[in-house]
């Protein structure tokens, strides 16, 4: 099968397009023949090898954490899907980003996303649910989510939303309105964070999501008033140090069947910024680095 991979840690000019051993599904796996995948932060970690002393990769490695694509092969003890099935879902640490990829956990793709659509809904959506997971019951409270407008930030908006939260969010002024379409009362982010907050919230803000590399997560917690309703999924040295929580995505179907359910509804619909073929994964990386967005990466 053809895969992204990389045979080195390093910048994004150490990622080839070449040919790889497919994988098969395993017990309560299955295979996807892959149609497109999304570049998370994690990935572009990975092949720098920022995390090498954490997620040790055997090289050569297959970028990827997310996939969508039609099911091809059910692993032992599978009873609730079929081959044929169209889904979206995750790998390993680090797979997807080839024509062939194995799933432990995953989700039917709701009938109004489009291929890019489910291939970015995998890491974000299920980062998300953890997220409100995580913060208990928000009917009727506000919750502040900085970065707000990026693929966990949104999903997790959309899911607050829907629980009833007033949500209020952070983004650069040329995706304030994009904020607004969602419903999410929009400001910026910086100094002076606490001060714009409070004249949006007077009552104040029951909960926090740090979901952007910013430096405010102590800012977070002063806005809130109490470390064990604010949580980040960008800074764990931060959270140890302010005793805040930190959430990372787990590998379970139900958190995506949640998401999935949530686009059913009509009430959520994943960031994707780029779409760009295998054949430019070295592009994709690039642009992810730079905050371009939520970049997918077409194989179909």
């Amino acid at each position: 099968m053809l895969a992204a991979r990389f045979h080195e840690y390093g910048d994004p000019d150490v990622l080839v397009v070449e040919e790889a051993a497919e994988p098969h599904a395993t017990t309560n796996s299955v295979r996807i023949a892959v149609q497109a995948v999304s570049v998370n932060p994690i990935d572009y970690l990975l092949r720098s090898g920022a995390l090498r002393e954490v997620f040790p990769l055997a090289l050569p490695a297959i970028p990827g954490r997310d996939a969508v694509g039609v099911i091809d092969e059910l692993g032992e003890g599978v009873s609730n899907a079929s081959v044929g099935d169209l889904v979206f879902g995750l790998g390993g640490v680090s797979d997807t980003t080839a024509e062939f990829a194995v799933l432990t956990a995953w989700s039917s793709v709701p009938s109004d996303w489009s291929t890019e659509h489910a291939a970015a809904a995998g890491l974000a959506s299920a980062t998300a649910v953890g997220v409100i997971n995580a913060l208990g019951d928000l009917t009727g409270r506000t919750l502040l989510i900085e970065g707000a407008s990026g693929a966990v930030g949104s999903a997790a908006a959309a899911f607050a939303l829907a629980a009833g939260a007033r949500v209020i969010g952070t983004a650069r002024p040329a995706n304030h309105q994009y904020l607004l379409d969602r419903g999410i009362v929009a400001t910026t982010y910086g100094p002076g964070l606490p001060e714009r907050v409070s004249a949006l919230a007077p009552e104040g803000v029951y909960a926090a999501l740090h979901a952007a590399p910013s430096a405010s997560l102590q800012d977070l917690v002063t806005i809130v008033g109490n470390t064990s309703r604010v949580v980040t999924v960008i800074d764990r040295e931060g959270a140890a140090r302010l005793g805040v929580r930190n959430v990372d995505a787990v590998n379970d179907s139900a958190l995506l069947e949640r998401a999935a359910d949530l686009g059913r509804r009509g009430l959520y619909t994943p960031r994707v910024d780029h779409a760009l073929p295998l054949a430019s994964i070295r592009k994709a990386h690039e642009l992810a680095e730079s905050g371009a967005g939520k970049i997918v990466v077409t194989l179909t």
